[in-house]
């Protein structure tokens, strides 16, 4: 398993009752990707041809993030298939559940502007992110 990403919030992520826009989420979830992709794919990883785009978000809020609290995300991989994956967020704060997501990538060749399969490397290291239930 791969240790949480921090978020720090900031005062632009709030909206007019304080607490951490739903909108905002979709970032989080973005920022814990990133985070995660670049040690475990490394640097010199080609993401022009072998890249992902981003085909679908869903988001449930259980509890609001509130300007000083310190969220952390989760990542795991739920499915892959030929071409494309599911990765599960939790965000907690203070190991409390306050919100879970799903985004469907699917692989990407930019370049040619076409879908590819997922490269091997990638499907290794989106089985080691399985989570331990599944």
């Amino acid at each position: 398993m791969i240790n949480p990403i921090k978020i720090q919030v900031r005062f632009s992520d709030l909206d007019v009752m304080g607490h951490v826009n739903n909108s905002v989420y979709l970032s989080y979830f973005e920022m814990a990707r990133v985070a995660l992709f670049s040690p475990l794919m490394g640097t010199d990883w080609n993401w022009q041809k072998n890249g992902v785009v981003l085909r679908k978000n869903e988001i449930e809020y259980f509890s609001p993030v509130l300007l000083h609290q310190e969220p952390e995300i989760s990542i795991y991989t739920k499915n892959i298939g030929n071409k494309s994956f599911v990765l599960e967020y939790d965000l907690y704060v203070n190991e409390k559940l306050f919100t879970t997501g799903s985004s469907v990538l699917v692989c990407y060749d930019s370049i040619n502007k076409t879908s590819i399969n997922v490269p091997d490397k990638m499907r290794q290291v989106l089985e080691g992110l399985k989570r331990n239930d599944n």
